[in-house]
């Protein structure tokens, strides 16, 4: 059996066990501490902490999370740490409502009620869980593939609201171990096992700036689930939401998006189009990358909170943007989390 170690986190005063055989973000979520963390897979810094004290091995990271002067320093990535004595650890991205007040991590067994594409390359997923599974608008949650212990994240769209259904919606990639199932190996009726819920991509309590929304590709999933709360709160705070995309074929969702569009008090929806305009009838577009366009029509991005989702390097442009208006870092939120290649 492996040792055991406290791990005492700063400046929050929380502590906790660890086994030198598990993660120390892990480790957090089993024990119903929800630390700050995006992919969970060593590539996107959302869990970057340093070292107090005690001693701290990683697995393999990716250095641009965090680079080799960083770790010299004392500087680690939860998602790949193991501790191997007591370790005091400074968490340096923290949120105090979340760190006790998460929803508990769990697993529970689900059933295929409908595989449908909506683009090209854009398939909805909806399941249904055996038991209620608690999670809050805009986090995601891993589906474990079939017949192996490998799982893939994909952001939910729905909301609590339908406690019978969960939807994802998935993009396709060749030879990837879980969309390559959505052509052919999953049917209505199969189960899979769904652990979760991950991600502060959340809406928070009592805020009350403007809401900008900025997606891309599947990434749509989860700024439907926050539209999806904000219409069902009653919210009165303004939205837009940017949807990048490369031409009108591969939108979809409009109908959905027009209805909760209309129960907000104050909401714009612009499809951003980066090859052509072409056949994008009855909506408002723009040419251009989705950044391009926020860039053109947001003069006060810094007085509005900031929701990003899409594929890694729109998110990077999107976080650039947004660093360029000098928005400040607690009104951004996104969950940059990075499937294997073959997804």
């Amino acid at each position: 059996m492996a040792d055991i170690h406290r791990i005492q986190f700063e400046p929050v005063g929380i502590e906790m066990e660890v086994g030198e055989d598990e993660k120390i973000l892990d480790a957090a979520f089993r024990q119903g501490i929800h630390l700050m963390h995006g992919c969970r897979e060593g590539q996107c810094s959302a869990c970057k902490s340093y070292v107090l004290d005690g001693e701290i091995q990683m697995e393999r990271y990716s250095t641009f999370a965090c680079n080799d002067a960083e770790v010299a320093e004392g500087y680690v990535l939860l998602c790949k740490s193991h501790a191997y004595s007591d370790c005091t650890i400074e968490l340096l991205n923290f949120d105090e409502d979340e760190l006790l007040g998460g929803v508990p991590i769990r697993t529970v067994t689900t059933r295929v009620a409908a595989v449908d594409p909506v683009t090209r390359d854009i398939v909805s997923l909806r399941l249904t869980p055996a038991e209620p599974f608690e999670f809050k608008p805009g986090q995601y949650a891993d589906l474990t593939i079939p017949g192996t212990d490998e799982h893939r994240s994909f952001s939910m769209a729905t909301t609590p609201a339908t406690p019978d259904e969960i939807e994802f919606l998935i993009k396709k990639y060749p030879g990837g171990r879980f969309s390559g199932l959505l052509d052919d190996g999953l049917s209505v009726g199969d189960e899979l096992a769904l652990t979760g819920p991950y991600g502060s991509f959340t809406i928070k309590d009592g805020h009350v700036l403007p809401v900008v929304c900025i997606g891309g590709g599947a990434g749509m999933a989860p700024i439907l689930s926050l539209l999806r709360q904000l219409s069902e709160t009653g919210s009165t705070r303004p939205v837009r939401f940017y949807y990048g995309a490369r031409t009108a074929a591969d939108l979809f969702y409009l109908d959905t998006i027009r209805e909760l569009g209309a129960a907000l008090t104050d909401f714009e929806f612009i499809a951003c189009l980066s090859e052509s305009l072409e056949g994008a009838d009855g909506i408002e577009v723009e040419a251009g990358n989705v950044t391009e366009v926020v860039d053109r029509r947001e003069a006060q991005l810094g007085r509005c909170e900031a929701y990003l989702c899409g594929p890694p390097p729109m998110v990077d442009a999107a976080l650039a943007l947004l660093e360029a208006h000098a928005v400040p870092k607690d009104q951004v939120f996104y969950d940059k989390f990075t499937s294997p290649a073959a997804g």
